[in-house]
């Protein structure tokens, strides 16, 4: 479970730094392979979707529905953690979290054809 998280917070940084910076992703093949379950050689966005669902129940540690700003510290920064949270209640609810995320792999498909290569 810890690998799932920190493995989160970096493709979620990467992706995040990658946008801001108007690149496209940098992750490593060991991350690519990962992420690329059908091994297609490409990340689609229902793989990405599935992990990023799987990765946010294992970072919510109290089982609340929710992320909070120390369930994430070890993962996330202060921005990225903000970024998240939408609606700036202190929580990140999972659709919230679904939402920053998938619009960042959206971001990163630079080729627009739902897959990160």
């Amino acid at each position: 479970m810890k690998r799932v998280a920190l493995l989160t917070g970096f493709v979620f940084f990467t992706t995040m730094a990658a946008v801001a910076q108007n690149q496209p992703t940098a992750m490593n093949q060991g991350q690519m392979d990962r992420l690329d379950r059908d091994k297609n050689g490409a990340v689609e966005r229902s793989e990405y979707q599935a992990f990023m669902t799987s990765a946010f129940a294992s970072m919510d540690k109290n089982r609340d529905g929710s992320l909070n700003s120390d369930e994430v510290a070890r993962v996330l920064t202060v921005q990225q953690f903000a970024a998240i949270d939408a609606n700036g209640d202190g929580k990140a609810s999972q659709n919230e979290f679904l939402n920053r995320v998938m619009a960042d792999f959206k971001a990163a498909d630079r080729g627009g054809d739902g897959t990160l290569q």
